[in-house]
C-alpha cells in the first residue's frame, strides 16, 4: 500500500484485509480450488471509505488495524477478476481480487478521471470497482456496498449482541483470528434429546400414579391432556418467533423480550429465572426423596414374583407385590412380617405383630383391640393385577380425600365400624382435589425451551427448533398419555393412591412394575433428578446473567459481573440461596404449584408474543415455520391463563403482582432500550385507531382540558433562557393531555440541522427534568414568524393537536433599540387569534415556583372582566390539582359598572360557581365612571411622543455607518435566533448604501430631509393625545389600581388579555396598554380564550 498523500478536504483511504486461507473468504473455497491451494499468497479486497483530513496522516499500520471493525470491509462481487484462478500471480499490482488497474494508467488517465469523478484527487493504486460505484462513493461511509452487508451477514455470529466475546472478536485483526471449530448439532441431538430429558424428570417417576390413582384414569387422562396442549400450543408460537429471524444464544428470555419490549421481557424474564430456580429445589427435593426410598430398599428384602397378566395371551410381565388390607382399609407393610392377625411358629399360634398394633396386649384372651380390627379380616391382594383384571373400572371415577382419611378400597368388605385411628393404615397426606392435582403435574410438561436454549450450538436453528420441540412434546405426550391408561388398567386403585408406597414396603410404585428389580427406576430417577437439579442450578444463574446485562433492570446490575472463565459467581450465589428458600419449604407438592406460575406465566406471554405479532402484521414478522395462526396463540395464552387460577389462584395473583411490580420498576427507573417490540407496535396501531376516533369531531366541553403548545425561547448556547415555562405547563398540566415543546431556529435546514438536532435534545433533556411528558418540536425556518406560523399550525396529528399556545412575555423590550422582540410577540398573538387557540401568557416567569416549592397558604386571584369561553375558571382549579398550589385559595373578582347591580352579580356569581363544583371566594369591584386623571394624560401623551420620536427619527452619517456594520455582522454570522427576537425584519433601519456618490440633487434631497426632522422635532412638542388612546390608558391605570390594591399579596394574577389592535399602527401601544396594566404584579397570567366554551355545569 502506497504512503498516504495530505489532502484539502476529503481523501480516499483503502481498507484491506489479509486472511491466512483463501478458505476465509466466503465462495470461493468450494468454486475455486485453485485459489484455495495457495493458502500463502495475501488476497486484498477493499472498499472506499471518505475519511476527513486528519486521519490521512495517521501511521498506516494503526489504520489498517482498526479495518476489522467497519463493516464496509468485504469482497467485491462486482469485479471480474475472481472469475479467472489464473488471473492470480506473484505480482504485487495483480493479487487484488478486486484487481488494482491504476498502475495500468498513466498520469493522463488519472487526471481525466480525476476531472470527470470527483474534485478529489485519487492515490495510486485505486480500484477498478471505483469506477463502476463512483456515483455513491460520498455515502460509503453510511450507506454500505451489498458485498459488505452480504459478508457481515456470512460471517454473523450467535452471541448476544453487547456480549464481551463478540466485541472482541470484532477487534481481532484478520490475521490472527484461530479458525474456531464450534459444535454445530442437528435436530435430535441439538433438540429432540435434549427436550426429552428435560420434560421427563421427577413428576414422572413420584407423583404420576399418585394422581391417576387420585383423579381417577378420566379426569388424570383430562388434566395430561390439558397441560400437553398447553405446551404444544406454545411450542408452536415459541416455533413461529424463533424462526423469524436469527435467534442469537438468549433463548426464551431473548425472543420474549425481543417480541414484547423490555418492560414484558425484564419482567417476564425474572419470573422464568425464578421458575427455573424453584425447579431446581423441586430436583433436589425429588432425589432426596427418593434416596429415602433408597436407604428403605438396603434395609429391607423386596420379593418379586414373575407372572403373566392371566386370560391375556400377551408378552407383558407385571411384577406383583401383594398389599395387605385390613376389611377394606390398607395397612402400611413397613413393620409387618406378615400379614395376618396371627402366625404359626412351632405347630404353635401366637399373635403376629399385626396383633400388637391394635391390641394392648400380646395374648389372646386378656387383650383389648380395635373395635374394627375386631370385626374384620385381614386380607392380601394383588397390588398389580394386570390388565385383564378389570381394575380399570374401579380407577376410572376420581376418589378426592381430605388430609389424614384411610385410603380405603371401595369394592372391598367391611364391617360398618369405625374403630380407631391407626399409625399402621396407609393415610392421605395432604387434601387433594383437582385444582391441586393441576399444579403438581404441570411441571413435568416444561422443559420445551431446552431446544431454544441452545440456539447457539445448532447448525440450523430455524429447522431444527420446531421440528425437535414438537416431536418431542408428542413423544411426552403419548408417553404420558399411555401411562395414565396403563396405571389405571393395571395396578390396584389403593396402590395408585399410596404416594409414598407404604402398601409395598416403601418401594415406588413405579419401581414395582420394574425389571428385574424396583432399583432400576430408584437408580436412575435419582441420578434423573440430581442431573436435571444440577443442570437449572448453572442455567438460572446464566439467565439473570443475560438479564442484567441487558441493563434494563438497575439493581440487577452487580449480577452481570463474572470471572475470567465467564461463571457467574453472584448470579450463582443468589440462585444457590433462593433455591434453598424452596428447599426449606420442604414438600415437593407446595413447590411444584410455585414452580408451575412462573413457567405458566412465561408460556403466557411467548403465546401473546406470537399473536401480537401475526395480528399487528408488522414487515419484519416472516416466519419460516408456517403452521401457526393467532386463534392458536391465543387459545395458548387462555389455556395458560386458565390453568394458572385453576392450580392456584392465590398463588397466580402473586405472581401477577410480582411481574407487575417488575414492569413498572422498569417502566419508570429501567433502561429505555428500542427492540423494535411488538408492545410498540401496538401502540402504535391503538394510536392509529384513537386518532381516527378523535378525528370524527371536536371534543365536546366536559372533555375539554388545554393540550399546550409551549414556545420556548434559546439563547446562543442551545440553552433555554426560561426554564420556568416548561415548570408551569407541567404544574397546569400534572401528567395529562397533551404537550408539545416548540422552538425555532433561524436559518437554512441543510446547514442549522446539526444545531436543531443539539437543541431537540437540550429541550428533551430539559423535558424530563421538569417531568414534562409529551413531544418537542424544533422548526428551522429563514424567518422566525414562519417558523412560529408553521408551529402554531402543524404540530399534532389529527384530533391530538394543541388547543392552547403557552409563551412567556418579552421582557425589556421597552428598553431595547431593536424593535423586532416586541413585534414578534404581537405576531404569535394575531396567528394564535386568527387560529381560533387560547392563550397563556406569562409575565415574570422567573418568579414562578418551581415543582419543589410548595405554598402553605396564599390566594390564586382570578380577574375576571370580559367572559372568554370559561378558561378562567378552568385554570386555577387545573392548578390546584399540583402540589405547589394545593393549599391555595381561589378568589374570582369581576369588575361592576355604575349601571350594574353588583349585590345581585355576586349571587349570580356564586351560583354559577357552585354550578361549576368549584370552590372560590367571590368578589365584585365597583369601578364608577371618573373624569380621566393628569397623570393619565402625562402617560398617554408620553407614549405616543415615544413612537413618534422613532417614526421621525434620522440618523447621522456615522451612525448610518454604524448600524450597516451592525447588519452587515448579523447576515454573515450564523447565530441562533429564538422566539422574542426577529432577524429577518428591518424595521426602523434603513437599507440604502452607505457610500454614495453625492450629486447636487441628493444633497438637496437630502437637506430637506433633515429640514422635515427638524418641524417633526417640533411636531413633537406640540402634539395632543389620541382621544382613543387616552380612554385606552384610563383603563389600563384605573384596573391596575383596583388589581393592585386588592391582589398586591397574591401567588398568582390571572386576568383577560385584551386583543391586539387591527391598525398594526398601533401595536407598540398595545405593548404599552399591558405594561401598564400588570405593572406592580410579581406573578401574572394573561389568559385570551380561543373563542370556544370550554367549561360547563352540565353533568
Amino acid at each position: 500500500m502506497h504512503p498516504p498523500e495530505t489532502t484539502t478536504k476529503m481523501a480516499s483511504v483503502r481498507f484491506m484485509v489479509t486472511p491466512t486461507k483463501i478458505d476465509d473468504i466466503p465462495g470461493l473455497s468450494d468454486t475455486s480450488p485453485d485459489l484455495s491451494s495457495r493458502s500463502s499468497s495475501r488476497v486484498r479486497f477493499s472498499s472506499r471509505e471518505s475519511v476527513p483530513e486528519t486521519s490521512r496522516s495517521e501511521p498506516m499500520s494503526e489504520m489498517s488495524g482498526a479495518t476489522t471493525s467497519l463493516a464496509t470491509v468485504a469482497l467485491d462481487p462486482a469485479s471480474d477478476r475472481t472469475s479467472n484462478p489464473q488471473d492470480v500471480t506473484d505480482d504485487p499490482s495483480q493479487n487484488s481480487i478486486t484487481g488494482e488497474h491504476s498502475q495500468l494508467l498513466d498520469d493522463g488517465h488519472k487526471k481525466a478521471r480525476n476531472a470527470y469523478l470527483s474534485n478529489s484527487n485519487y492515490e495510486e493504486g485505486d480500484e477498478y470497482f471505483d469506477k463502476n460505484l463512483a456515483l455513491f462513493e460520498e455515502e460509503m461511509d453510511t450507506r454500505p456496498k451489498v458485498s459488505s452487508l452480504l459478508n457481515r451477514m456470512a460471517n454473523y455470529t450467535n452471541l448476544t449482541q453487547g456480549a464481551k466475546e463478540h466485541e472482541e472478536a470484532e477487534n481481532i485483526t484478520e490475521g490472527k483470528k484461530k479458525p474456531t471449530k464450534t459444535l454445530q448439532m442437528g435436530t435430535f441431538m441439538g433438540v429432540y434429546l435434549p427436550c426429552l430429558q428435560n420434560i421427563f424428570g421427577v413428576i414422572l417417576f413420584l407423583r404420576l400414579t399418585w394422581v391417576v390413582g387420585t383423579a381417577g384414569v378420566l379426569q388424570a387422562f383430562a388434566i395430561v391432556l390439558i397441560c400437553c396442549c398447553c405446551t404444544m400450543l406454545t411450542a408452536i408460537s415459541m416455533s413461529a418467533i424463533a424462526t423469524n429471524g436469527v435467534v442469537p444464544a438468549g433463548g426464551s428470555y431473548f425472543m420474549i423480550s425481543r417480541a414484547l419490549g423490555p418492560e414484558f421481557g425484564g419482567a417476564v424474564g425474572l419470573c422464568f429465572y425464578l421458575g427455573t430456580t424453584f425447579a431446581a429445589a423441586m430436583y433436589i427435593l425429588g432425589a432426596i426423596e427418593i434416596f429415602l426410598k433408597i436407604e428403605k430398599l438396603i434395609h429391607c428384602e423386596i420379593a418379586i414374583r414373575i407372572k403373566l397378566a392371566e386370560n391375556v395371551k400377551s408378552p407383558f410381565i407385571v411384577l406383583v407385590d401383594k398389599v395387605c388390607m385390613l376389611g377394606n382399609r390398607t395397612l402400611s407393610s413397613r413393620h409387618i412380617d406378615i400379614c395376618s392377625k396371627t402366625k404359626e411358629i412351632n405347630n404353635l399360634t401366637v399373635p403376629s405383630k399385626l396383633w400388637g398394633f391394635f391390641c394392648n396386649s400380646s395374648q389372646f384372651f386378656n387383650a383389648t383391640c380395635d373395635e374394627y380390627f375386631v370385626h374384620n379380616n385381614v386380607t392380601s391382594i394383588q397390588g398389580i393385577p394386570g390388565l385383564a383384571s378389570g381394575i380399570i373400572t374401579e380407577n376410572l371415577w376420581s376418589n378426592y380425600l381430605p388430609k389424614g382419611e384411610i385410603i380405603e378400597k371401595p369394592s372391598a368388605k367391611s364391617s360398618d365400624v369405625s374403630g380407631s385411628l391407626n399409625h399402621e393404615y396407609v393415610l392421605v397426606d395432604i387434601t387433594t382435589s383437582f385444582t391441586l392435582l393441576v399444579g403438581i403435574f404441570f411441571p413435568s410438561v416444561t422443559g420445551i425451551m431446552a431446544g431454544s436454549n441452545r440456539s447457539g450450538d445448532l447448525k440450523d436453528a430455524q429447522k431444527s427448533i420446531p421440528i425437535g420441540t414438537i416431536l418431542a412434546i408428542l413423544t411426552t405426550s403419548f408417553v404420558y398419555l399411555s401411562n395414565v391408561v396403563l396405571f389405571g388398567a393395571c395396578v390396584e386403585g389403593v396402590v395408585l393412591r399410596d404416594k409414598f408406597g407404604d402398601a409395598v414396603k416403601g418401594n415406588l410404585v413405579v419401581g414395582t412394575l420394574s425389571w428385574p428389580s424396583p432399583w432400576v427406576i430408584v437408580i436412575g430417577s435419582f441420578f434423573s433428578t440430581c442431573g436435571a437439579g444440577l443442570q437449572s442450578l448453572t442455567g438460572a444463574p446464566r439467565l439473570l446473567q443475560a438479564i442484567a446485562k441487558d441493563n434494563i433492570i438497575p439493581f440487577l446490575r452487580v449480577f452481570g459481573h463474572s470471572k475470567a472463565n465467564g461463571e457467574p459467581t453472584w448470579a450463582l450465589l443468589l440462585t444457590a440461596a433462593i433455591a434453598e428458600l424452596g428447599i426449606l419449604i420442604a414438600s415437593l407438592d407446595l413447590v411444584a404449584p410455585i414452580l408451575s406460575m412462573f413457567f405458566l406465566m412465561c408460556y403466557l406471554f411467548v403465546n401473546l408474543a406470537c399473536a401480537l405479532q401475526t395480528l399487528l402484521r408488522t414487515p419484519n414478522w416472516r416466519p419460516r415455520f408456517r403452521y401457526y395462526h393467532w386463534a392458536l396463540s391465543f387459545m395458548g395464552m387462555s389455556i395458560c391463563l386458565a390453568l394458572m387460577f385453576i392450580s392456584s389462584w392465590y398463588y397466580a395473583i402473586v405472581a401477577m403482582v410480582i411481574a407487575g411490580m417488575i414492569y413498572k420498576y422498569i417502566e419508570y427507573q429501567g433502561a429505555e432500550k428500542e427492540w423494535g417490540d411488538g408492545i410498540r407496535g401496538l401502540s402504535l396501531s391503538a394510536a392509529r385507531f384513537a386518532l381516527l376516533r378523535l378525528e370524527e369531531g371536536p371534543p365536546h366541553t366536559k372533555n375539554w382540558r388545554p393540550q399546550l403548545l409551549v414556545l420556548l425561547k434559546l439563547d446562543e448556547d442551545l440553552h433555554v433562557k426560561h426554564p420556568r415555562l416548561l415548570t408551569f405547563a407541567s404544574q397546569l398540566k400534572a401528567g395529562k393531555g397533551l404537550t408539545i415543546v416548540g422552538s425555532v431556529i433561524v436559518g437554512n435546514f441543510l446547514e442549522n440541522y446539526g444545531e436543531a438536532l443539539a437543541a431537540e435534545q437540550t429541550i428533551k433533556h430539559l423535558m424530563e427534568a421538569e417531568k414534562v411528558k409529551g413531544f418537542c418540536q424544533l422548526v428551522v425556518a429563514a424567518k422566525l414568524k414562519e417558523g412560529i406560523s408553521h408551529l402554531i399550525q402543524s404540530c399534532g396529528l389529527g384530533g391530538m393537536k394543541h388547543n392552547t399556545v403557552v409563551m412567556g412575555w418579552p421582557n425589556g423590550w421597552r428598553q431595547s433599540e431593536d424593535a423586532r422582540a416586541w413585534k414578534t410577540f404581537i405576531g404569535t398573538v394575531r396567528v394564535t387569534t386568527a387560529a381560533h387557540l387560547a392563550l397563556l401568557v406569562a409575565k415574570n416567569i422567573s418568579f414562578f415556583p418551581s415543582n419543589m416549592e410548595q405554598f402553605s397558604e396564599g390566594n390564586i386571584d382570578v380577574w375576571w372582566i370580559v367572559h372568554d369561553g370559561g378558561m378562567l375558571m378552568l385554570l386555577p382549579f387545573l392548578l390546584k390539582q399540583y402540589k405547589v398550589w394545593r393549599k391555595c385559595s381561589i378568589r374570582i373578582f369581576t369588575v361592576a359598572q355604575l349601571e350594574d347591580n353588583s349585590i345581585q352579580m355576586k349571587k349570580d356569581l356564586a351560583t354559577f360557581l357552585y354550578h361549576l363544583r368549584i370552590e372560590a371566594e367571590v368578589e365584585v369591584v365597583e369601578m364608577h365612571d371618573s373624569d380621566i386623571s393628569a397623570y393619565t394624560y402625562e402617560r398617554t401623551l408620553m407614549m405616543e411622543q415615544r413612537s413618534q420620536m422613532l417614526r421621525h427619527m434620522r440618523l447621522s452619517k456615522t451612525e448610518r455607518d454604524r448600524e450597516a456594520q451592525l447588519v452587515k455582522d448579523r447576515n454573515s454570522m450564523l447565530r441562533l435566533t429564538s422566539i422574542g427576537s426577529d432577524e429577518d425584519e428591518e424595521t426602523e433601519t434603513y437599507q440604502e448604501k452607505v457610500h454614495m456618490t453625492w450629486t447636487k440633487d441628493k444633497y438637496m434631497a437630502s437637506r430637506g430631509q433633515k429640514a422635515k426632522s427638524m418641524e417633526g422635532f417640533q411636531d413633537l412638542l406640540n402634539m395632543r393625545p389620541d382621544q382613543s388612546n387616552v380612554r385606552r390608558m384610563h383603563t389600563a391605570v384605573k384596573l391596575n389600581e383596583v388589581i393592585v390594591n386588592k391582589s398586591h399579596e397574591a401567588k398568582l394574577v390571572l386576568l383577560n388579555m385584551p386583543g391586539p389592535p387591527r391598525n398594526p399602527e398601533g401595536d407598540e401601544n398595545y405593548m404599552e396598554f399591558l405594561e401598564v396594566l400588570t405593572e406592580g404584579l410579581e406573578r401574572v397570567l394573561l389568559v385570551r380564550g380561543g373563542g370556544s366554551e370550554v367549561i360547563t355545569i352540565y353533568s
